[in-house]
């Protein structure tokens, strides 16, 4: 090959001294003269989607070695966002986004890498590590860690989300702790990200559909052995990707995010997929409107009914045939792209053979004839919120209540679990943005505890996130935040808040010109801050714009 970016380190008399270092790890003459390759591996043993990551790793180093790479291996930080939800915890995860990218970019600059392989799961990790790849733009390819089975229980599939509004049954009497703590035992089997299509495994769909990991990636368990023979192959694409120079800027494009969209919009999955690809268009200088989402709702049905709102767990979509599956049924809408395979989009999509369309309909029979999400706009959202309109039920889409607001997710938690919530009421939880909270925290618990409670008729909207295990009417993203002066720092209790899904508003029905009275003398509701969370606070961008650092 020609001129590598190893060189910088390895070539010439004058580096004698950085080889003298690289051999000293035990590099023999002729790995010294192959392409040099990274391999951020998110492995830690707290995170339940990543403890079985060291074995991926392994399996990857040999398939680089079996094509002509010399591998390298490092380590990023993961946070299990379900271990950090409902504490102080939740506002150090999507900071830690930022953190991952920022650690693969300088571990690649500093070592001159030619070319890197990602190994991660689970919800900041995956989207970190791909920002990096586009920000970087060097050789790429992804490895996502793949799913965990699903708990069982008296012959019930579970999953975490059944834990979490477990909470709220036991709250509501209908559960007893002793049975909550036998479902909390029963749910989680084992190693890999959470079984529904929650953030972790959506963006790890949302890979896929960009063309940065091999074919089946997705949506393969954790603890297959194909997931393990992907790994290998991984290792040895990356190689392949070196020396044909193929760069994440040639994947990540407009036409490469549309389809992820689209995939997103057939699937149904985390909002939190908007705040992500915003980010990873904006790191890879991709110019991107949020409002790609809502145009592409329209076109796209919703044709897998996954969980949290659904049956099917990620196990069940991997047997129905996986993304490339989905691909084949929306295949008149999808773009051809390159994928870090060599294949494009067509090709992997023409490849399948068998589709349960039990699992992964055809779209003239769909779960929902538009989109699993939504961008709503109005005059509590001038710049966009984001809702899982997929997973809302069909009597929820039009409605109008009175507004029960809450400066913190502690406190709407309170009222809930005390029952001081009435049906037909809208939740407002607000200064939980980018820098209010700071770091966004998601709303699981409270959303969560609605459902177990029974709740049937309360909406929930906040400038914060939720997880991808939410379920019901739950706006999100809400932007302008309350830190940064929007309109739903003004909302007071009483004050009628209207919902249209159809048509994709969500509006404070008050004048403007009390808005603006309710301005005067307002200042924003400030937490005590120190190290990284005082500087994220001070640099991160509003949520629209998919919440990266200036």
């Amino acid at each position: 090959m020609s001129i590598m970016r190893s060189d910088d380190v390895k070539a010439g008399y004058a580096r004698a001294p950085n080889r003298s270092l690289i051999r000293s790890l035990g590099i023999d003459e002729s790995e010294m003269h192959q392409p040099f390759i990274g391999i951020a591996n998110s492995w830690n043993t707290i995170v339940p989607g990543h403890t079985h990551l060291r074995v991926l790793g392994e399996r990857v180093r040999e398939g680089i070695t079996a094509g002509g790479g010399t591998p390298f291996e490092f380590n990023t930080i993961g946070i299990c966002d379900g271990i950090a939800m409902g504490h102080e915890g939740m506002r150090y995860s999507l900071p830690s986004r930022e953190n991952i990218a920022d650690s693969v970019e300088l571990m690649i600059h500093a070592h001159k890498f030619d070319g890197i392989v990602c190994i991660c799961t689970c919800d900041k990790i995956v989207p970190g590590m791909l920002m990096a790849a586009g920000r970087c733009n060097i050789p790429a390819i992804v490895l996502t860690g793949g799913n965990m089975l699903p708990g069982n229980l008296h012959g019930c599939e579970l999953s975490l989300t059944d834990v979490f509004e477990g909470v709220g049954k036991v709250a509501g009497g209908t559960m007893t702790e002793e049975e909550l703590t036998e479902l909390e035992t029963a749910a989680m089997p084992g190693c890999g990200s959470c079984q529904g299509l929650y953030t972790a495994n959506t963006m790890a769909c949302m890979t896929e559909a960009l063309g940065m990991s091999l074919p089946g990636c997705a949506a393969t368990p954790a603890v297959y052995a194909d997931k393990i023979r992907l790994a290998y192959k991984t290792g040895k694409r990356i190689v392949d990707l070196v020396r044909k120079q193929i760069l994440p800027r040639d994947i990540i494009t407009p036409a490469s995010l549309r389809n992820a969209i689209r995939v997103d919009m057939a699937l149904g999955g985390s909002t939190n997929t908007v705040l992500h690809l915003m980010a990873i268009a904006t790191e890879a200088g991709v110019p991107f409107d949020l409002q790609e989402f809502n145009r592409l709702s329209e076109q796209i049905p919703h044709i897998a009914s996954m969980m949290p709102a659904g049956p099917h767990s990620m196990q069940a979509l991997h047997h129905a045939g996986g993304i490339p599956a989905v691909f084949r049924q929306i295949r008149s809408h999808i773009e051809n792209c390159q994928t870090v395979s060599g294949m494009d989009i067509y090709t992997i999509a023409d490849s399948v053979k068998y589709v349960d369309e039990s699992v992964i309909r055809p779209e003239q029979s769909p779960v929902h004839q538009s989109g699993g999400l939504m961008i709503l706009t109005g005059s509590l959202a001038p710049d966009g919120a984001v809702i899982k309109s997929g997973a809302v039920q069909d009597e929820m889409w039009k409605h109008t209540g009175p507004a029960r607001v809450f400066d913190g997710e502690d406190l709407a938690m309170k009222a809930i679990l005390a029952r001081e919530i009435k049906e037909g009421d809208i939740i407002v939880i607000r200064y939980e943005g980018p820098k209010g909270g700071p770091g966004m925290p998601e709303m699981l618990s409270p959303t969560s505890a609605l459902v177990g409670l029974g709740y049937s008729r309360v909406a929930l909207i906040t400038d914060g996130r939720f997880s991808g295990g939410t379920r019901g009417p739950c706006i999100g993203h809400v932007a302008p935040e309350a830190a940064a002066g929007g309109p739903i720092a003004f909302v007071k209790d009483g004050d009628q808040i209207s919902i249209d899904l159809f048509t994709k508003t969500v509006n404070l029905n008050i004048s403007a010109d009390e808005i603006e009275n309710r301005k005067k003398g307002w200042k924003p509701l400030k937490r005590p801050l120190t190290g990284v969370l005082a500087r994220y606070a001070a640099a991160v961008g509003p949520a629209d714009l998919g919440a990266v650092l200036h």
